[in-house]
């Protein structure tokens, strides 16, 4: 479901010139700093970076980009 909200314009521009980086959209952007935000919120004990690379490597497993690990 899409809702329409007021953003300021500080906000639209600076998603716009992160979003151009990283190849989203300036919507696309801002669901991505929200996702950011709710990880920090959930993980406060964890680095975002760390909550971040634990999503990634799941979605990885989930499209089955796995190979066996050996420790030692």
């Amino acid at each position: 479901m899409s809702q329409a909200v007021k953003l300021s314009e500080e906000l639209v521009t600076s998603a716009k010139i992160h979003g151009a980086a990283q190849k989203r959209s300036i919507p696309r952007q801002i669901e991505y700093w929200a996702l950011i935000g709710r990880i920090a919120e959930e993980n406060p004990d964890l680095p975002p970076d760390f909550a971040l690379n634990t999503r990634l490597a799941k979605a990885e497993a989930e499209a089955g980009d796995v190979e066996e690990y050996t420790f030692g």
